[in-house]
């Protein structure tokens, strides 16, 4: 059964109070280790907690293992790969160990596929790690890593939240957790894995929701943030039912509030959506079904952005293997559901039942507008209609997601909070558990009226940090006098846009198999998890294959290291990377795919073709020179990309295909020999008109040629 079904159904009985759980309560066992939640997290803990030899059971509401990961999230935020060792790289190697099976290759010639993920070796040789991957595969590699290590997982099983019912407590310190069904666990340790940290809740623990002022940790991008330009509307969209006439009131979706002064710090939430898994493949496609509630009337503001001239809604098709896609949020007005999941973190279970409910009658309804509304343009309607649901993927649930993209709930308050400037490496990390690297990334938060009655989303951020960072072992404890035996490895004690880079999968494994290590260390050292010293623990945690430093340097940026990063001095020539040039239109930092020079690239987001362009300038010695463009190529770039180079005999224009490996020392493509003079600069430009995929723009090298 779905577990937004099971919701429905544990929450009806909840709110009829019709069962008595004390007279159905039952002692489950005592255990080391009492693990709820069976996220990626709780599954690396619980795998860890084994390895170390210690009774340990896995429990939660969930009847599929592995969360997001196995719920859809097939594109892996991985950013820097260097960084991501023990559990967590090892669930990537056993994924490649699949794909090196021909008979996993059902839908599609795994040549036709390629050696790739990200734009960066899927297969990557060393390790054999592989990073972009079908639902069902990474399901069945978390089942598998239970089975190999002899876990028991109790599912579909339900956290008593109710105050003094679900949690005991003594002295500070848990004593058993109790489900809705009555059953009792107890155990010395415990570790909330939840997306939502029902647990650390429960447990009287501080927490909160929302979004800090940046003042308050001397922050520059929390709070909220109206400047970013990422997923924004492009064109004045009126956001009233009569364009112009805000007495005809508001199109749905739009809020009526003001979205609060720049900086400020809120309550609301990013927003939430599912990953869907989608194909073209016929004999395994399913056309998406109209939804029970479907109401046209939802989508006026997509309509409108449309027939404006956007064509956003193509973008983030990111294909997997087997001629099927993780499809995320992408644009204007896309299957981010924002503003619909402000009480989903604390809600009942009852009330977040109806909020995933409501997501995927509106994520349907998307899809089932676009693809057949006969308002939406002929070429939008034929292109998305040929896409459909993946027949082979969530089987007992529609062939829809089971698990929504929680991308934050709550974040626990611990005695040290992880901050944007921990991120940013001003403020030292002394603990390191484990690392991230990705951008700080937020989606859009909330959608509003400008002062011209125009609809514009407000919230999303996408910085990268700079350089892989560690983790302080404090992100994951609560205060020592609030819990001295809880760990908490997904809802972590964090700042709202410093969990945005740290909320990837990858690295919430890393800290499961990190929060395991301490809680059996704590066990057999007969202490609380805050008193652990931490020269023991650190040395145990690379023992078992964490990486706790980072020794590729600032240059390599979040994405890089001496595979990716690339030093722009260390190239032949002069080079003028993209943070130099001149930027119109609408760009999009990244440090998903390399390699790239210095701390990343800018892509356009397949979107808004023929308004982005990218020029590039340098002051050059008179001669000849060898124009080189540097890109990091995939599957889904452009295969014309047009360059134009204004040299000392005029200009010229060639298109570059991105799809296709860089000739050049793997990382650039010549596009001609030209004659530059020394009085005026040597320009490049490169745009993003009529191109039929994302164009990336990286740098620019110029190399002296007799």
């Amino acid at each position: 059964m779905a577990r937004w079904m099971r919701m429905v159904m544990v929450a009806a009985v909840v709110a009829i109070g019709s069962v008595s759980h004390e007279a159905e309560a039952a002692d489950a066992g005592e255990y080391d280790v009492v693990i709820y939640g069976p996220t990626s997290a709780g599954v690396a803990a619980a795998v860890q907690a084994k390895r170390m030899d210690k009774s340990v059971i896995l429990v939660g509401p969930d009847k599929h293992l592995g969360g997001l990961s196995a719920g859809g999230l097939g594109w892996t935020d991985s950013g820097n790969k260097s960084v991501i060792g023990g559990v967590s790289l090892e669930f990537y190697k056993r994924v490649y160990n699949y794909y090196d099976k021909p008979e996993t290759w059902k839908w599609q010639d795994r040549n036709a596929y390629g050696n790739r993920g990200q734009g960066t070796p899927a297969m990557d040789g060393n390790g054999r790690s592989m990073w972009v991957f079908e639902p069902h595969i990474a399901e069945q590699v978390f089942e598998d890593l239970i089975r190999d290590n002899k876990i028991t997982v109790v599912r579909d099983e339900w956290l008593d939240r109710r105050p003094g019912k679900g949690v005991e407590m003594k002295d500070g310190r848990i004593q058993s957790i109790t489900m809705l069904s009555g059953k009792t666990y107890r155990g010395k340790q415990f570790i909330d894995a939840t997306y939502e940290g029902d647990l650390m809740a429960a447990a009287g623990c501080s927490y909160t929701v929302g979004r800090e002022p940046n003042a308050k940790f001397d922050e520059t991008l929390n709070g909220v943030q109206k400047g970013h330009k990422s997923h924004q509307f492009l064109h004045d969209i009126s956001a009233y039912k009569t364009p112009g006439d805000p007495s005809s009131g508001l199109l749905p979706r739009v809020s009526p509030d003001p979205p609060g002064e720049q900086n400020a710090g809120d309550k609301r939430v990013q927003a939430y959506c599912f990953r869907m898994c989608l194909t073209r493949v016929p004999e395994n496609r399913v056309p998406f079904p109209k939804p029970d509630g479907y109401d046209p009337a939802q989508y006026e503001l997509l309509l409108r952005d449309l027939l404006a001239g956007s064509r956003h809604i193509k973008g983030k098709f990111d294909m997997i293997p087997n001629g099927k896609t993780d499809t995320n949020n992408h644009g204007s007005f896309s299957t981010d559901n924002i503003g619909m999941n402000y009480d989903y973190p604390e809600a009942s279970y009852e009330r977040r039942a109806e909020i995933i409910a409501e997501h995927r009658t509106y994520q349907q309804g998307y899809c089932y507008f676009l693809s057949n509304d006969p308002r939406v343009p002929q070429d939008v309607r034929d292109w998305y209609g040929a896409w459909g649901l993946a027949k082979d993927e969530f089987t007992d649930n529609g062939n829809w997601p089971h698990q929504i993209y929680v991308r934050e709930a709550r974040r626990m308050i611990g005695d040290l909070v992880v901050n944007e400037n921990h991120l940013k490496h001003k403020i030292p990390t002394e603990h390191s558990i484990g690392m991230g690297s990705y951008n700080m990334d937020s989606h859009n938060v909330q959608r509003y009226v400008d002062e011209n009655g125009f609809v514009r989303n407000e919230g999303d951020v996408q910085v990268n940090p700079g350089a892989p960072y560690p983790i302080d072992y404090g992100a994951i404890r609560p205060k020592k006098s609030e819990c001295t035996n809880l760990l908490v490895p997904c809802a972590v004690s964090t700042t709202h846009i410093a969990f945005g880079s740290i909320r990837m999968e990858p690295v919430f494994m890393i800290l499961g198999q990190s929060a395991a290590t301490a809680s059996c260390m704590s066990i057999d050292a007969g202490v609380a998890v805050q008193d652990l010293p931490y020269d023991k623990l650190s040395e145990r945690l690379k023992a078992d294959g964490q990486v706790l430093e980072y020794a590729g340097g600032r240059s390599a940026a979040a994405g890089g290291g001496g595979a990716k990063g690339l030093s722009a001095k260390k190239l032949d020539g002069v080079v003028v990377d993209e943070a130099e040039a001149k930027l119109t239109g609408s760009w999009e930092l990244s440090t998903s795919q390399g390699p790239f020079v210095e701390s990343g690239y800018h892509h356009d987001g397949n979107a808004n073709k023929g308004k982005s362009t990218a020029r590039f300038e340098s002051k050059l010695k008179a001669g000849r020179y060898d124009v080189r463009v540097i890109y990091s190529p995939n599957p889904n770039r452009a295969t014309n990309v047009p360059v134009t180079v204004i040299h000392a005999g005029g200009s010229a224009t060639v298109q570059i295909n991105e799809r296709n490996d860089p000739t050049l020392d793997k990382v650039a493509v010549s596009v001609g020999k030209y004659e530059f003079d020394g009085d005026k600069p040597a320009v490049v430009e490169i745009s993003n008109a009529g191109t039929d995929g994302y164009v990336i723009v990286d740098a620019v090298q110029f190399v002296s040629v007799k």
